[in-house]
């Protein structure tokens, strides 16, 4: 497995070892110890799954404090995938990185607790699934607008189909958030 970092201090980008052969592929798409040698020692308590069309933009979501780390992978589809540091005063608060996971590359984006996540979808449609350290907790439930001109993201969809909650979410400056650096 190789560990790869990216413009975000702590959000990691994970390309495991695949083996192939003419039936098909095998790997592991999670390994407790094999992370835990990378620094990454979270326990996972719960698994999502959700599917998306084409044009489909979801987040930037996240949960006050505990929050949650997040473990992302796509499983069918492509899509472009973006973390958003939102840690107050941290030297990169308000940056963001993004990668594109699909079904093809079989990489995951471990996002810690402190960022905002979101993607969007690239293909016709998407299934990403993703592991949290801690349960949903709709009190906590927090977003971003994914359209914050502050934070300069360049979505690759010029009318993203958003769901009401999503379209009616706050720039950074106005979100509720409790995460300290």
């Amino acid at each position: 497995m190789n560990v790869l970092p990216t413009e975000l201090p702590d959000v990691l980008l994970i390309e495991p070892q695949v083996f192939e052969d003419s039936r098909g592929f095998f790997f592991e798409s999670y390994n407790y110890q094999r992370y835990a040698e990378h620094g990454m020692t979270t326990g996972f308590v719960q698994d999502n799954h959700s599917r998306s069309v084409a044009g489909t933009v979801r987040g930037l979501h996240y949960q006050l404090k505990p929050g949650q780390v997040k473990l992302v992978r796509v499983v069918a589809g492509e899509v472009w995938d973006v973390a958003v540091d939102i840690r107050l005063g941290s030297p990169s608060y308000g940056q963001h990185t993004s990668v594109i996971l699909s079904a093809a590359n079989k990489r995951q984006l471990y996002i810690p607790a402190g960022f905002a996540h979101g993607f969007c979808v690239l293909s016709d449609t998407a299934e990403i699934e993703y592991k949290v350290d801690t349960s949903y907790d709709p009190d906590k439930e927090r977003g971003i607008s994914f359209a914050d001109e502050t934070l300069a993201i360049e979505w690759p969809c010029e009318s993203p189909t958003l769901s009401d909650r999503d379209a009616a979410l706050p720039p950074l400056a106005e979100a509720e958030n409790d995460f300290k650096y």
